[in-house]
């Protein structure tokens, strides 16, 4: 069994490195890194605002040299998802996003939202295979070259009154 942990402010560097790797392992193609360096200072604040925020649940697995994955959700959002390159294929994002959803869902949503870089085809393949249907919506991400996101919902199965 995986052992997810919450994560503490003291994270806030480990949280930013392990998203780091992951990006450049997986988006150098939307991120060049010579034309576009990581936002590590810009990072690192989004993580300690994140952290900070009320209703906002960070948890982590540790590994031998820092963070094998990372999920972040709030009540109704699937924040941040990322596993270390060296864990792709082992279903550490399989069960990180399961155990966001099983948490929303136990917060009363009917249904959860994320927001996915439209050129992540890792992170969509995994979406797509756990029901993540894509609404339509678009927006630019905060960070240059501004590539789009495209938002997805899941349904949680809950019926009204």
């Amino acid at each position: 069994m995986t052992a997810f942990r919450p994560a503490t402010p003291a994270d806030a560097e480990a949280l930013r490195d392990l998203e780091r790797v992951a990006n450049l392992a997986s988006l150098v193609h939307v991120f060049p890194p010579q034309r576009y360096p990581y936002p590590d200072q810009g990072v690192l604040d989004r993580w300690r605002q994140t952290l900070a925020e009320e209703g906002v649940r960070v948890e982590v697995v540790d590994g031998l040299a820092g963070l094998d994955a990372l999920v972040a959700h709030d009540p109704t959002t699937l924040r941040h998802l990322a596993v270390h390159p060296d864990a792709w294929g082992s279903g550490l994002g399989r069960a990180a996003v399961e155990r966001a959803i099983a948490r929303i869902a136990a917060d009363g949503a009917e249904r959860a939202v994320l927001w996915c870089l439209q050129a992540n085809s890792r992170a969509l393949g995994l979406y797509a295979h756990l029901g993540w249907q894509a609404t339509g919506r678009i927006r630019r991400a905060a960070w240059p070259p501004h590539p789009l996101e495209g938002e997805h919902h899941l349904f949680l199965g809950r019926k009204g009154p």
